[in-house]
């Protein structure tokens, strides 16, 4: 049973409330109404303080939204997959800031090359997604970005930066923050067009069987069979699958062999490592990948395991 997994209870005793909610709630199941005490104590959680940490008046931390990692664009992230309150006053402040900032951003005009739009779509994608899961789906500035991403989206159904010319295939990373972002967005607001892009988005990783060329049918980049957390705007197959997992499409037989991976890389334990880090802890020292909070970078890591078991779960193959 699900509920005497050797990774189910080492995450029930953990020491922060958003890992215990997610757990109870994703994992096991339990229905919110039985989980109001932990919900009330996300805020005071370790991982959630230290990403409020240092707010100023204004929403955000004295750097600029999109500072790597610790502007309010990426702290926004984390606190919304550790399921910040929505009415969470401090993170509103935040997400208003954010909501300012590009809203100021899209009216610059937008780069086409080659009949394609070249835009960051990772970083309108997740702000779409923090915006709508904060209550602002129908502001009319997250309108816009959903809009704007829906516009710039590319033929195979992804997005890509790249002002190259000759480059007329979606990126893998500038397309998942997006496809997460406006899943968010569907279920807030719904819309056929929305649907339409979060269909085409789907189908473009799915093609792909999430790492695997649709041509030759090689491995794209072996380090997206790594597990890493957290993502940012980076891509790897367990945050593929996790984000595919929120609009119900783990049962597509094309995931299949992601899903495998994932299995494999569970320990004798029964739990899941790190395999990989695209930031660094707070070590006195200046760097553009510094993190206010420490996700782990030794032994047992709990988001992974988190999001590990709730693919397993999503898939049907945790039993």
């Amino acid at each position: 049973m699900i509920d005497q997994d050797p990774a189910v209870n080492w995450l029930l005793e953990s020491e922060d409330p958003s890992i215990i909610y997610l757990t109870r709630k994703e994992i096991l199941g339990e229905d919110d109404s039985e989980l109001a005490r932990i919900r009330r104590k996300i805020p005071s959680g370790p991982k959630v303080r230290a990403l409020l940490s240092g707010q100023r008046p204004d929403g955000g931390f004295g750097v600029h939204p999109y500072r790597k990692w610790t502007g309010s664009h990426w702290r926004l992230v984390s606190l919304v997959q550790l399921r910040i309150p929505v009415d969470n006053k401090r993170a509103r402040k935040a997400a208003r800031e954010v909501a300012n900032w590009l809203s100021r951003a899209l009216q610059k005009s937008t780069t086409t090359v080659g009949k394609y739009p070249r835009k960051h779509a990772s970083i309108y994608g997740n702000a779409l997604g923090t915006l709508s899961y904060l209550g602002m789906a129908h502001d009319r500035r997250v309108r816009m970005i959903a809009e704007s991403l829906i516009k710039w989206q590319w033929p195979d159904g992804g997005w890509n930066c790249d002002p190259n010319p000759e480059v007329r295939h979606s990126s893998f990373y500038e397309s998942l923050s997006t496809l997460w972002g406006l899943t968010i967005y569907e279920k807030e607001t719904g819309g056929r067009q929305v649907s339409n892009a979060v269909e085409r988005a789907s189908e473009l990783f799915l093609r792909h069987r999430l790492f695997r060329s649709h041509r030759s049918g090689k491995v794209v980049n072996f380090q997206w069979l790594k597990l890493h957390y957290p993502l940012y705007w980076h891509y790897d197959v367990l945050q593929a699958l996790n984000v595919l997992s929120l609009s119900r499409r783990l049962s597509d037989p094309r995931v299949s062999e992601a899903l495998d991976i994932v299995e494999r890389k569970r320990t004798r334990e029964g739990f899941w490592i790190a395999e990989g880090f695209y930031w660094h802890p707070v070590t006195g020292v200046r760097s553009g990948s510094t993190e206010v909070v420490d996700w782990g970078r030794k032994g047992p890591n709990q988001m992974i395991t988190l999001n590990a078991l709730r693919v397993l779960k999503a898939s049907g193959r945790l039993r």
